[in-house]
């Protein structure tokens, strides 16, 4: 039997709107594992707040990989340990924290256990909330930073034209910087150069030494895009966004909250 691995996206993918998870999608992964498969939980979140949503759904298993902060970081979940990391240069986040200060806009990094601000606003709110993460608050980003982070996020909750206006101002800049990305509507990142989850595809395919022809990739942001196109089958969820839909080899018939995944395992790894 050839055995695959199955790159997915969580939130708006493996995950229900109200972050929860079916539980045919929750037998359907522990069949395809059982079975001698690989899952990677691909995801923009950090390794901290992905790791509890890995222990929830029993994912903490031999042949259970995560691809978190974008692809800065490749994680085994059943070691609990990092086999991967990438990081922005330190000069690089303050020039992106002093460019969203210009730019009116509210921006956020990570140390290993906390998102990073320098202020309490309703952007903060929303994203803990999202996130279920822990924060501090500092006025010099980097008195708050151990060491070089893996990203940095600006958020507008109702003003995605600006984070496109920002994006599009500071092309330029990035080049051989950073690379930028939208993973939601209001979320902006900006990651390690030559950084995406397609990156992390690529060197867990090589930790695991299988071929990329073993690769099955689903998502549904833009952020999704670089994993499905690269991998051999690049699948986007019936709720994803029409450029992730373009890059899909398939579009699945139901969307996140009724089974997307189950059906996915089904076709292309059982």
């Amino acid at each position: 039997m050839n055995h695959k691995i199955l790159c997915v996206d969580l939130d708006a993918t493996l995950l229900c709107d109200d972050k929860s998870i079916t539980q045919k999608n929750r037998e359907s992964i522990h069949r395809m594992l059982e079975a001698g498969h690989y899952i990677a939980l691909a995801t923009g979140r950090p390794v901290e707040t992905a790791r509890e949503v890995a222990r929830e759904l029993g994912l903490n298993t031999p042949g259970c990989y995560m691809i978190a902060f974008n692809g800065a970081v490749l994680y085994d979940c059943a070691a609990d340990r990092v086999l991967l990391k990438r990081s922005l240069p330190i000069e690089i986040v303050q020039e992106l924290f002093d460019k969203a200060k210009r730019a009116g806009l509210y921006v956020q990094t990570y140390n290993s256990t906390d998102l990073i601000t320098t202020k309490h606003t309703k952007e903060l709110d929303y994203y803990v909330k999202q996130a279920r993460i822990s924060y501090k608050i500092s006025p010099n980003i980097l008195d708050a930073l151990e060491e070089e982070p893996q990203k940095v996020m600006l958020i507008s909750l109702d003003q995605r034209d600006k984070l496109e206006r920002f994006q599009k101002k500071n092309l330029n800049w990035e080049k051989e910087k950073c690379n930028s990305f939208f993973s939601s509507s209001q979320y902006l990142e900006y990651s390690p150069k030559n950084t995406s989850k397609a990156t992390g595809i690529l060197e867990l395919t090589k930790i695991l030494n299988m071929p990329m022809d073993a690769t099955v990739a689903v998502g549904d942001e833009d952020n999704d895009v670089p994993m499905i196109k690269t991998a051999c089958i690049g699948v986007a969820v019936k709720n994803a966004t029409e450029k992730a839909k373009a890059a899909a080899d398939y579009v699945t018939v139901n969307d996140n909250n009724h089974d997307a995944i189950a059906e996915v395992i089904e076709k292309f790894i059982l």
